[in-house]
């Protein structure tokens, strides 16, 4: 068979271990052919390949980012996008398509899955915010990242008896600010799920600070909102896919926290910082794991699905059920044990 593999949407650790085990098992399992489609679905419309073997896919196992680079393009919101991937993967005369992603990315290979294009997904963001999938690639190296430096944020606001505020990726889902400051001993967790009233975070810094401890951190997701009509915030630009561009959201904290308590306050926006650098051996294993399924399902026909793990178990799930609405964070995680450590 030959098959077609790209990686859309923002990067994060573990693309390259999920390229080099689909690469892997495509050749050494099934003697399949590799195409690779450059920056993402912006490849499949413009025709930008590469070929993919074993060799070429050497020493890419501990690298961050993806070496078929990615972008946020959206086929459907390109003139004559859609006709012009479909031309695209029948001249390379492609049996499958595999498409690494989230949620946009995924939605658009969904899409073209309906038209009759036989796809495959494999689910990655650090948000870990895809439906059907207990987590995706990314997010344990996109926490740990986030962990250490929170870590480190400790002494330096115990130094200068300071407010530090870590603003964190996570859009519409505050998975991995509930994760990082539970791990990071925040003193209070601001996610999207939960909005938040300024009041009520001054009162768990005065708390904190009258029971002796003069420094705290602030673990804010970039889409924390405060309660409606408590805070002005400045309208963000929107992407190809109609999502705002946030961040910002700790600046704003941090002046009001300084304002209202008299404590000072600094910010920390760990931004991509998050999504680089060698990924985890979870998020290997992970990548290492959905790449070799994925391949599977090719060879299974089973199209229009995504891999996705449940438990300790990598199982099949429609990709419509993984892109129909977002995975937010549980509310029994955050109210019964990230808000028993707030103050």
């Amino acid at each position: 068979m030959r098959i077609g593999l790209l990686t859309g949407g923002g990067d994060c650790p573990g693309l390259n271990p999920a390229i080099r085990a689909v690469v892997r098992k495509c050749e050494v399992g099934y003697g399949d052919e590799v195409i690779g489609f450059l920056d993402g679905w912006r490849g499949v419309v413009e025709d930008a390949v590469v070929p993919l073997d074993v060799e070429r896919c050497r020493g890419i196992l501990p690298r961050g980012g993806t070496i078929l680079g990615t972008s946020r393009t959206n086929p459907y919101r390109i003139e004559n996008g859609p006709a012009r991937a479909v031309e695209t993967i029948e001249r390379h005369h492609l049996d499958a398509l595999i498409a690494i992603g989230g949620e946009d990315t995924l939605g658009v290979a969904d899409k073209l899955g309906a038209s009759g294009i036989p796809v495959v997904g494999i689910p990655k963001t650090i948000d870990n915010d895809l439906s059907e999938t207990d987590f995706t690639i990314g997010f344990d190296t996109a926490v740990q990242i986030a962990v250490e430096s929170i870590d480190r944020l400790h002494t330096t606001a115990e130094s200068h008896h300071r407010v530090l505020v870590c603003e964190v990726m996570g859009r519409h889902a505050g998975w991995i600010a509930t994760y990082a400051g539970i791990a990071g001993g925040a003193t209070v967790i601001l996610v999207p799920e939960e909005p938040f009233a300024i009041d009520s975070v001054c009162e768990y810094l005065r708390h904190r600070h009258c029971a002796g401890t003069y420094a705290s951190i602030v673990v804010a997701a970039e889409g924390a909102k405060p309660v409606e009509g408590t805070l002005a915030l400045v309208a963000p630009e929107l992407d190809q896919f109609g999502h705002e561009r946030l961040g910002g959201i700790s600046t704003v904290v941090a002046e009001e926290v300084e304002h209202r308590t008299g404590y000072e306050s600094r910010v920390t926006i760990l931004g991509h910082v998050q999504r680089g650098g060698t990924p985890s051996a979870f998020d290997r294993v992970l990548a290492t794991r959905f790449g070799t399924a994925a391949v599977d399902c090719v060879h299974d026909g089973a199209w229009r699905s995504m891999v996705a793990l449940h438990g300790t178990r990598v199982e099949r799930v429609p990709i419509a059920d993984a892109v129909a609405k977002l995975k937010t964070v549980d509310p029994d995680l955050f109210r019964s044990v990230a808000e028993v450590f707030f103050g």
